[in-house]
């Protein structure tokens, strides 16, 4: 029929051809969409040794529901599937089979994990399925022109570990760094970024030591840290075991300059779990607003936001920041849906997601915007450092990207 349209259209009468009609006649769907519903795959470790992200698809799914309440996309309600994957590479896959192959969804989104996305990355791009602003920072999904179907969202690992090596070599006297790295490409993405950061000084890196995230503690990486006279500690973990580091790195009267990677930076999560008294002075990279700022507490993106959780999430907690994460890029998915008003195919959603130009999200950092084209697959790219103080981070510095790092 589709072929046929403009031939059809040339029989029909004045009548067929007024607004509604036409209306009708330019919808088009791929699978997961329709004139009422757009279904969208979403996986997340809900349990496991990475359940400490489970907050970031509880927010996504609470977003969702605010979007219904407010009459859907254009018209059309969100259905969100989201699967518990448990931070299993092996899972993921089967989840995310079942939900392109059986349930059918237009896309995935904010799917969690650098191995998870790994797992699924050749497969959703051999079935041309968007997989959209991933919950990972690992460079490699900003590949278009091998990986066309797939984006990132956050910062990028590499950029931000150039930018931890630079703020170290300019501000610590005499820096003899240790390294703690879980040990999979999440892990190593930053850590290869750390080493380009430090250049000619990656000698000031005197110990690097990993771990598997099946390990029930970091508690001997941290003691070889120490025990190699480390005075930097640049903690490369994910939320659960970044808090026993810094919680250990304490218990053993160490006390380096701390850099905690980004994706581990929850005050609920991370921060408190490790014990207020042992994490002042962490310093780490953001690109949200955190609730617990006080710089925020008038902002109304803030107001916004805090009325979106009492409301649509009222069991969460306004310190874990995997609710802002989850809020945030579910605002971009939200956007990139509208704009593709009634064509709603896959290669429409990849064309929408990858022309976003100066793009504000609410309770990004000000001065940070969502940029994107067909040779870029990078939608944030700027951060601002900020220093663990009392019970809240507090910003300092500028906006840093890769170029100024």
């Amino acid at each position: 029929m589709k072929s046929n349209r403009r031939a059809f259209l040339g029989g029909v009468s004045a009548a067929m051809l007024s607004a509604p009609y036409l209306a009708r006649a330019q919808k088009k769907y791929d699978d997961g969409a329709s004139d009422s519903e757009i279904k969208i795959g979403h996986t997340c470790p809900y349990s496991g040794p990475a359940s400490a992200y489970g907050v970031n698809g509880k927010a996504i799914v609470a977003f969702w529901d605010m979007i219904n309440d407010k009459g859907g996309i254009n018209g059309r309600k969100i259905k969100f599937i989201s699967l518990d994957d448990g931070y299993s590479p092996p899972k993921t896959v089967e989840l995310v089979r079942q939900l392109v192959e059986q349930e059918r969804v237009l896309c995935t989104h904010n799917t969690l994990g650098t191995a998870c996305n790994t797992a699924i990355h050749k497969y959703m791009n051999q079935r041309k399925v968007p997989h959209l602003y991933l919950a990972t920072g690992a460079s490699k999904w900003g590949d278009p022109k091998h990986f066309p179907w797939s984006m990132g969202y956050q910062p990028d690992y590499h950029t931000e570990a150039v930018i931890y090596a630079k703020h170290i070599l300019a501000n610590v006297k005499d820096a003899r760094i240790g390294v703690l790295m879980q040990n999979d490409d999440y892990g190593k993405d930053y850590w290869e970024g750390f080493k380009e950061g430090l250049g000619k000084d990656a000698n000031r890196v005197v110990k690097h030591v990993t771990y598997e995230i099946t390990e029930p503690t970091v508690d001997s990486q941290i003691i070889q840290l120490k025990a190699a006279d480390a005075n930097v500690f640049f903690n490369i973990a994910t939320p659960k075991f970044a808090a026993q580091a810094m919680r250990k790195v304490a218990d053993l009267g160490w006390k380096p300059v701390q850099y905690l990677n980004n994706v581990a930076a929850s005050v609920g999560t991370v921060l408190k779990p490790a014990g207020f008294d042992n994490v002042q002075g962490v310093i780490t990279a953001a690109y949200v607003m955190d609730p617990t700022d006080p710089t925020w507490a008038n902002h109304p993106d803030m107001a916004d936001f805090r009325a979106w959780m009492a409301k649509y999430h009222p069991t969460a907690h306004l310190a874990d920041l995997g609710n802002v994460s989850g809020y945030t890029v579910s605002t971009l998915m939200a956007e990139t849906l509208r704009r593709c008003g009634d064509d709603l195919t896959r290669a429409n959603v990849m064309k929408q997601a990858a022309s976003f130009q100066k793009f504000r999200v609410p309770m990004l950092l000000p001065g940070i915007t969502i940029s994107t084209s067909p040779t870029d697959y990078y939608p944030i790219q700027a951060v601002q450092l900020q220093r663990f103080k009392d019970q809240s981070w507090q910003l300092f510095g500028e906006i840093l990207s890769a170029e100024s790092a």
